[in-house]
């Protein structure tokens, strides 16, 4: 006799029980961290901030600033390089890993996402896939980089685009979708972002 069936009708096994019983505990801590984390976001002391993300499980390299308003999904799947600034109410998934580089520069209200609802799935299941932005990127304001996504070093992303392909190195992309629009004129890149933020 089957007591319990999933969200679609189909009976489930008691393994298939556990297991969901199991992933519905890791969510609701998951949900527990994202809110409290978003808190963390509204303190006025960067180092702070960043204390508090690392001992969340956010990898941050040296020298990176993360402005305030932040906000991430699962920190434990992000790893931030060194020199990096994250700009104002940016918005990171690590539900799958997410690759930030070295001396990667996001404007305001960028969000990164690598989960995603499957429109083609019969039950709108959930997919994921990394996403990698290698180092000297520059985001603009209010971009979106959404799954699977790599963006080559010194890629440039204009002010709201919609990334939904691979950026190659040095490449100007810009649209929704995303589309090459120019190509970065410097080639060789070795620049620092600048010094470390109080607040």
């Amino acid at each position: 006799m089957v007591f319990l069936k999933d969200r679609h009708g189909q009976a489930l096994t008691n393994a298939q029980v556990f297991s969901k019983g199991v992933n519905r505990f890791r969510s609701w801590g998951l949900e527990i961290t994202l809110n409290w984390l978003t808190l963390v976001g509204a303190l006025p002391l960067n180092s702070v901030r960043v204390f508090i993300y690392r001992l969340a499980g956010l990898g941050i390299g040296k020298g990176s600033i993360i402005h305030r308003g932040a906000k991430f999904y699962n920190p434990r799947g992000i790893t931030i390089g060194d020199d990096t600034i994250l700009g104002d109410n940016t918005v990171l998934d690590g539900r799958a890993p997410l690759r930030i580089g070295n001396h990667v520069d996001f404007a305001s209200e960028v969000m990164v996402y690598n989960s995603e609802h499957d429109v083609e799935d019969e039950f709108f299941e959930a997919k994921s896939e990394p996403v990698t932005i290698e180092d000297y990127v520059f985001v603009g304001p209010r971009a979106i980089i959404l799954p699977g996504v790599t963006i080559g070093k010194g890629a440039v992303i204009a002010a709201g685009a919609v990334v939904t392909k691979d950026v190659s190195p040095l490449a100007i992309v810009g649209g929704v979708p995303a589309k090459p629009i120019g190509e970065r004129k410097v080639k060789v890149l070795n620049y620092r972002l600048g010094r470390k933020l109080f607040f």
